[in-house]
């Protein structure tokens, strides 16, 4: 029987609310609600159309405090924070899904994808399969065989199948991807001179970043332009490929009940 468990990425579908709706778009007290009113739609519209049974929904509530902040004081730097017009209605967004009866989590130290990676890993020993209600390529690397990665806004949707030929390597090593090509999008440095297609041909042949950095002569051999180049550039930056990669690489192991 096929048990599907709806993970949704609930402040990406609120920013692009904000952008979204006008700001016309008021409370009873005159206050923006824009971002509440197309979350609140969006929400809405999933449920009675998709009908599911079991729905969570991630905040992120940790844009300056995460732990990778920690790791990497440049993570997410290049993010403005948001206006407090908006701010204030990520909380009312929070209380629209939990009157709605979806279940909700947030933390100041772990991001929205860490804590759907760790209640994915709790919900499979319930034996359901993961629905991944997101635009958020990094979210790929949690597919298992029978999950789906969907962008409701576009209605794209993705399995593990798909994952690989959309970015060119399996589920299991998206992380070791933007670990070498690095993601512009939450300042994540990555190897410099090496994108996105020069790092799945490079894990094609070595299989993953430990096995790629245990072996750089098969850098060689991986048929990649420019291969000696591409050498130095690993050996140079080896320190900021493993580092990349603990920014990338999703938390699965939070104890969902406490997160």
């Amino acid at each position: 029987m096929y048990r599907p468990l709806y993970l949704i990425d609930a402040s990406l579908y609120i920013f692009r609310a904000w952008f979204a709706v006008p700001e016309a778009v008021r409370d009873d007290s005159g206050a923006c609600a824009n971002a509440v009113h197309g979350f609140g739609s969006f929400l809405c519209d999933l449920i009675e159309y998709e009908g599911p049974s079991h729905v969570v929904c991630a905040f992120d509530e940790s844009l300056t405090t995460s732990f990778r902040n920690e790791l990497y004081p440049d993570y997410k730097a290049n993010r403005p924070p948001p206006p407090p017009e908006l701010e204030r209605q990520f909380d009312v967004c929070r209380e629209l899904a939990e009157a709605l009866g979806v279940a909700t989590l947030a933390s100041p130290r772990y991001e929205a994808d860490d804590l759907v990676g760790s209640a994915a890993r709790h919900w499979r020993e319930a034996g359901y399969h993961m629905v991944f209600v997101t635009a958020d390529k990094d979210y790929a690397q949690l597919l298992e065989p029978g999950d789906w990665w969907w962008d409701a806004a576009r209605d794209r949707w993705l399995d593990p199948a798909g994952v690989e030929e959309t970015l060119g390597v399996p589920p299991g090593r998206v992380a070791d991807l933007l670990a070498l090509a690095g993601d512009a999008v939450d300042n994540i440095p990555g190897v410099p001179g090496i994108g996105t297609k020069t790092a799945a041909a490079l894990l094609a042949r070595a299989g993953s970043l430990d096995d790629l950095y245990a072996d750089l002569d098969q850098v060689a051999e991986s048929g990649v332009r420019g291969a000696r180049r591409v050498r130095g550039l690993l050996e140079t930056h080896r320190e900021q490929a493993f580092l990349s990669r603990r920014l990338t690489r999703i938390r699965c192991d939070l104890p969902i009940a406490h997160a």
